[in-house]
């Protein structure tokens, strides 16, 4: 909104921004937040050395989050990492996320016949187009779940937790923490107050995007447009379109 010239004012009921999703500092906030009444020992240093993430944080790479930090040129003041591996705890070890097919046959996360069914499941999901029953074979996407789909391969559980979590990122587990999820009933057409939803923790901000250009469009009346914002800033900087 500020690149387009409207004054934000963000409020916030804690003394840092992010809400679940925070990045946490002074150290001695996080102690509060977790209700540790005799905050962080001297031995851990000054509190504003550390800055803590409540949950790790991750960018798809060609994601709706990525474009939009682009866009606002908040990418001046990021640096960026590739993630060189992913990891799941299994049976008190820790494995790595096979990435590659040579690593896939040497993982231990399955045992050959899982591997087996494992990879009609991955060809069944890679070749299942929506519109296209003949792709379906036999699994309505209205009507059936994602356990009668596991089932339908014979997929054990270990195998169906290593696909939701380490493939698919899956982010409502209860077992972490959950909040309370809060959306306006008031879409701000004619109080011209534009709320956003509040958020759980999440590890990848898709969904947040969502909400953002859900915003977006509320207040200007158009969609947010990744493409015409590209042209725009063309024509303020100078630059030729590519």
């Amino acid at each position: 909104m500020s690149v387009n010239g409207k004054k934000v004012l963000h409020m916030d009921r804690n003394p840092y921004y992010g809400g679940e999703s925070s990045s946490i500092t002074p150290l001695e906030e996080l102690y509060k937040r977790f209700g540790i009444p005799d905050g962080p020992p001297e031995s851990m240093g000054r509190g504003r050395d550390w800055n803590v993430d409540l949950i790790p944080k991750f960018l798809m790479a060609n994601g709706q989050l990525v474009k939009m930090l682009l866009y606002t040129e908040v990418t001046r003041y990021l640096d960026f990492k590739v993630v060189e591996g992913s990891f799941v705890y299994k049976g008190g070890k820790i494995y790595k996320v096979p990435s590659t097919e040579t690593e896939a046959l040497a993982s231990n996360l399955m045992g050959m016949f899982e591997k087996r069914r494992f990879r009609k499941f991955l060809v069944f999901v890679a070749n299942f187009d929506e519109n296209d029953p003949k792709t379906y074979e036999g699994v309505d996407p209205k009507l059936t779940t994602m356990r009668d789909v596991y089932k339908k391969f014979d997929l054990g559980q270990d195998v169906i937790d290593f696909t939701g979590h380490a493939l698919a990122l899956y982010r409502t587990d209860e077992f972490v923490a959950i909040s309370d999820l809060y959306e306006s009933t008031d879409d701000g057409s004619e109080s011209q107050i534009f709320s956003s939803r509040s958020y759980d923790a999440t590890t990848h901000f898709e969904t947040t995007c969502n909400d953002i250009k859900d915003i977006y469009k509320r207040m200007t009346g158009s969609d947010f447009d990744f493409e015409n914002m590209k042209r725009k800033q063309n024509d303020v900087f100078g630059e030729d379109e590519q």
